[in-house]
């Protein structure tokens, strides 16, 4: 096979603040400049369930954009500290309920979702929202382009995200993966770390009940300059394009040779539960042949794998382009891990 290519800050914050998701209110605390957890209260997410029995035909107005609002591609860079997600205007939780809700909530499985390059908070808060409807909590992982730059920093921000995951509220949990673009590989950083310190990190593997993977960048070095030219500056997409190549060959120690390391971590990824593939044949940064490869071969390996491909739609939103597709097929995916709720749908998330 090809060369396959996995193309997916720091700053200590515990700020938490309260938002609203369809009437039900969610907190929002954020662990660091990249990283940040959503819950909703546990005495709230039981009201919500009393509620939908009682019926089970209403339908919750969505607080967020609809998919239109989606970045057609990584974009400009995002700024979690300018996100509305994260301002004081809301009202604050009292410290007693929120540490009750924080011991309640750690039943709960856990999304954790890592974004694309530069995903702006209204488009997070679309993803964020469809798992929350579906009773889970979200941890939120950002990455920044020297992560993968310098994949020695991406190594690392791997490490401060599977301490996170170490943390007793989110140590024995059950696990979700959606990973996007960038997302994928600041994913297997954080596997590579797992594998390099087995018996200190083991059990994250088998926590993890399912991953789903959007928009995977795969095929050569090439891809992956195409993708760092889309994304930090269209306008010089070609110069950008070349400038990365040129990068890569004078630092091939430091950069081509670890994601080669990488990609076969990934190919031969510890996680085996249960993976969904979102990708298009007309998306530069995704080789299909390479793809469709890496799918046989998890398939081999025993995993079972679904996929949703399309001919044509755009890098890092599909679930903009194809709302219907995509959601249906989130849905039937979550259903075979018994992860599913009635209140979300297509209809609520184009409200």
């Amino acid at each position: 096979m090809g060369n396959l290519a996995l193309f997916t800050g720091l700053c200590k914050s515990d700020a938490t603040v309260s938002e609203q998701v369809n009437k039900a209110r969610f907190i929002t605390n954020r662990i660091s400049e990249g990283i940040t957890y959503y819950y909703t209260p546990f005495l709230v997410a039981e009201e919500q369930t009393a509620e939908d029995s009682q019926n089970s035909t209403a339908l919750c107005p969505n607080s967020s954009p609809s998919p239109s609002a989606l970045p057609v591609s990584d974009s400009s860079s995002a700024d979690p500290s300018s996100s509305p997600l994260l301002s004081d205007s809301p009202p604050r939780t009292p410290a007693s309920s929120q540490n009750q809700s924080d011991s309640s909530s750690t039943s709960r499985p856990l999304l954790l979702f890592f974004s694309w390059l530069g995903a702006q908070p209204a488009a997070v808060g679309k993803y964020r929202d469809l798992y929350l409807d579906r009773g889970m909590d979200v941890l939120l992982v950002q990455s920044k382009v020297t992560h993968f730059l310098w994949p020695r920093w991406g190594l690392d921000y791997g490490m401060e995200v599977l301490k996170v995951l170490e943390q007793p509220r989110f140590s024995e949990r059950a696990v979700l993966v959606h990973a996007s673009s960038i997302g994928g590989f600041t994913f297997t950083q954080t596997l590579i770390n797992v594998a390099q310190g087995r018996k200190q990190h083991a059990g994250l593997d088998q926590r993890v009940i399912g991953h789903i993977y959007d928009s995977l960048v795969v095929g050569t070095l090439e891809h992956m300059a195409i993708g760092l030219g889309k994304t930090l500056v269209p306008r010089l997409e070609s110069f950008v394009k070349n400038a990365t190549m040129l990068y890569f060959w004078l630092f091939k120690k430091h950069t081509a040779d670890i994601y080669d390391s990488s990609i076969q971590t990934f190919y031969d990824n510890p996680v085996t539960a249960p993976a969904l593939f979102y990708f298009s044949e007309n998306d530069a940064m995704c080789d299909t042949a390479d793809m469709e490869t890496l799918i046989d071969h998890w398939r081999t390996r025993g995993v079972t794998v679904e996929s949703r491909k399309w001919k044509v739609s755009k890098h890092a939103a599909h679930m903009r382009c194809h709302p219907e597709d995509y959601l249906s097929t989130l849905e039937k995916y979550l259903q075979s891990l018994a992860i599913s709720s009635s209140r979300a749908n297509v209809r609520g998330l184009n409200a």
